[in-house]
This record gives C-alpha cells, sequence and structure tokens, in this order.
C-alpha cells in the first residue's frame, strides 16, 4: 500500500486568504451597529468528503497557537476511585492535577455523580450550559454518552479523552484544550473543525490552518475540499 502523501498547502495563498477574511470582518463590525461587533469571531475550516464514512469517528488535532481564552470553564468526568466516596474522590483527583501542575479544571465530577445527580434532563442541560470544554478519563469515557444524553453530541461537546495517568499530564490537557476537534459523522459529507480566532494574527491563523490540515488528511483519505469559515 502506497504511503499516505502530506497535503501541499501554499502558505501565502492561505495567508492571502486570512487576510481577506479578517479585512471583511473588521469592515463588516465597522458598519455594524452592534454592541457586540468588537467580539472576536471563530474561524473555522469546513471539510467536504468524497463520500460519506462507514463510521463516526472525532479526530483531535493539536495546534501550534491557541485559540481558546483563558477564562474557558472546564469539566473534567473521571473514573471511581475504589473504596472512596465521591467527594473524597473528587478531593483525589484535585490534588493529582495540583500536583501535576494542571491549573485550568474548573469542575471534577466522578462517574458516580454523573449517573445520579445529573440523572434529569434539566440537571443535563445546565451541565452543557455551564462549561465549554469537557474532558473524560479515558478509562470511562466509553461510559459516558448514555448518562450525558444526546444534546451533548447534537451540540459537539462531546466529552476529550484524556489520560490521567500521563506523566506530561498538564501538558497533554493544555493540548487538547487548546487545540481542536473535527466530529466525522456517517450520516453526510461535510465536517467542520474550528481552528483560530478573527483577532489572532494573519500568520498565526495560517499556521493553524496548516496544522489542521496535515493533522486530518493523516485521519482521513477522503477530503476532497477544504474552505474556511466564519
Amino acid at each position: 500500500m502506497a504511503e499516505k502523501s502530506e497535503v501541499k498547502l501554499d502558505r501565502a495563498q492561505v495567508k492571502k486568504a486570512v487576510q481577506a477574511l479578517q479585512a471583511f470582518l473588521k469592515t463588516k463590525a465597522a458598519a455594524s451597529d452592534s454592541l457586540f461587533s468588537e467580539e472576536t469571531q471563530p474561524i473555522s475550516l469546513l471539510f467536504t468528503l468524497w463520500k460519506i464514512p462507514k463510521k463516526k469517528q472525532c479526530i483531535q488535532i493539536p495546534l501550534p497557537h491557541g485559540h481558546q481564552s483563558d477564562t474557558e470553564e472546564v469539566c473534567l468526568f473521571t473514573k471511581d476511585e475504589p473504596r472512596m466516596t465521591s467527594d473524597q474522590t473528587q478531593r483525589f483527583y484535585k490534588k493529582l492535577l495540583q500536583e501535576k501542575g494542571v491549573k485550568n479544571i474548573s469542575e471534577i465530577i466522578p462517574y458516580r455523580v454523573l449517573k445520579t445527580e445529573y440523572k434529569p434532563y434539566e440537571a443535563k442541560r445546565r451541565l452543557l450550559g455551564n462549561f465549554s470544554i469537557f474532558l473524560a478519563d479515558a478509562r470511562v469515557r466509553r461510559l459516558l454518552p448514555s448518562h450525558l444524553g444526546k444534546h451533548f453530541y447534537e451540540r459537539k461537546r462531546a466529552p476529550l479523552s484524556v489520560n490521567l495517568q500521563s506523566n506530561h499530564l498538564a501538558r497533554d490537557i493544555q493540548n487538547i484544550i487548546q487545540g481542536t476537534t473535527l466530529t466525522v459523522t456517517n450520516k453526510g459529507c461535510c465536517c467542520m473543525a474550528r481552528v483560530a480566532q478573527s483577532d489572532m494574527t494573519a500568520d498565526e491563523v495560517t499556521e493553524n490552518i496548516e496544522a489542521a490540515v496535515q493533522a486530518i488528511v493523516a485521519k482521513l483519505e477522503m477530503v476532497g475540499v477544504i474552505q474556511l469559515r466564519v
């Protein structure tokens, strides 16, 4: 089987497209009377595939320049520790994160707490609204869909897997949070990944686009068209 070849992007053309998009957004903001016209906007890549994939997958994409705000609220789902109560499990993982230098987790929810306290629909809805990013202990991630509900996945907020036993936990979590994901379904041939913010420099956006494209084509052989979107 032939090796997968790297996609050759024309960096100058990509940067030119980014600059044109940023100029358009500035012009649009200047002409708007909205109180929110100065807010930054996400920049995404839309991938059109040659055919509908046979199976779903979620591709994690590391980016050279983080596009998430430092104030994003992050929730971590963990496994239940043997012979520990839920409170003890929360304290156990809070201490672990502190020892590993992880400072960007807002809330720790053990699996048992998710099953019991977040069973009602309204509780799930509040949970979804309270956090920007969800992470899950790799050991329990496959158990979460039935307890989170389909709205989590329809809103493309599925928890991202993290190995809490990693020797480089702080680095791994930072890479996940500041990276992005591409959710590929078996129901259509288009999928989109957020790769930057409009207030980043053109060079930063360009480098993020290049990194995302290379990461995705390494996982998907059927990419046909790539478009820049806001």
